[in-house]
């Protein structure tokens, strides 16, 4: 029963190991995806969406509020600032939308030893993310902010091609790039990436920081994002737009542009893993400080 009721922290520097992790990995991930080719039959585009399984692999073996952010930021800093662009306002949309995803599925894992848990939590979080996605897309078009250039005139059949895009999504990314690499690396680290950062492994059942904060508001806080994502990108849709950034940097540079922000966030995740590395080392020799910066 003392089990049950311990709760699950973290340090301040053991959060930031975390964040840094979780931004460089996503960012360095999503570098890659922009180097696969898209498939485009018609107003339908067929891509590798995200290696989504990165994110929820640290959210259900840490912290998923602070995996969950640090994923969510890796793909703005990599994948827009250091491309030479950024959209503003508009991207709060992707930043709420993914970043609540990630966060609920690293929560319903209690024990990632539990394959069941995990297949579930993993498909999960694409759902949320890609159906909270469709709902602003398709809000955008019913209220008029955006003009459907399929089928102009006719915003109904917005749903059908949102609807094609989120199967394709769910059953492709979600199935290949999600459920499957997750299934086999949480078991496969659990009990082993933990001590490289000082931290022992989450005991099956323990609870989060905040735990009472997740059970009956989930749902109120899910429509509430939602609802902010949905007026930030409506927003941006109607010229209302602020921190825009465009530069012809990737123009001009092509496809070197993105291997140096791959470059960047390889270089930040081996320095993350260095200094992860030391510290555990020094942790290990000091006498008396073994169990420290342990959660």
């Amino acid at each position: 029963m003392k089990k049950m009721t311990e709760r699950y922290t973290l340090t301040s520097s053991q959060k930031m190991m975390v964040f840094v992790l979780s931004m460089s990995l996503y960012g360095l991930s999503n570098m890659f995806t922009e180097l696969i080719p898209k498939l485009q039959l018609g107003p339908i585009e067929l891509s590798v969406e995200y290696f989504v399984f990165i994110p929820l692999t640290l959210c259900i073996l840490f912290h998923p509020m602070i995996a969950a952010l640090g994923a969510a930021l890796g793909e703005v800093i990599f994948g827009e600032l250091m491309l030479g662009q950024f959209g503003g306002l508009g991207e709060l949309e992707k930043f709420i939308t993914f970043s609540f995803a990630m966060y609920v599925a690293g929560r319903m894992v209690s024990d990632p030893r539990n394959r069941r848990q995990v297949g579930v939590a993993a498909m999960t979080g694409v759902i949320i993310h890609q159906f909270l996605s469709s709902l602003v897309d398709i809000g955008k078009v019913w209220i008029g902010v955006e003009e459907l250039e399929a089928v102009p005139g006719l915003a109904e059949s917005v749903v059908l091609i949102e609807g094609v895009g989120f199967l394709n999504d769910v059953l492709f990314s979600g199935i290949l790039f999600a459920l499957l690499p997750t299934l086999y690396l949480v078991p496969l680290l659990y009990g082993k990436i933990e001590p490289l950062l000082g931290i022992k492994p989450r005991n099956p059942g323990m609870k989060y920081e905040g735990a009472v904060f997740f059970r009956p508001k989930l749902i109120l806080i899910g429509l509430l994002l939602l609802a902010l994502a949905f007026g930030a990108e409506s927003l941006s849709e109607m010229d209302i737009n602020f921190a825009v950034w465009e530069t012809d940097y990737a123009d001009q540079y092509g496809s070197t542009s993105i291997w140096i922000s791959i470059g960047a966030a390889a270089l930040i995740a081996a320095v993350t893993l260095l200094i992860m590395r030391a510290k555990r080392s020094k942790n290990k020799t000091a006498p008396g400080t073994e169990n420290r910066p342990y959660a």
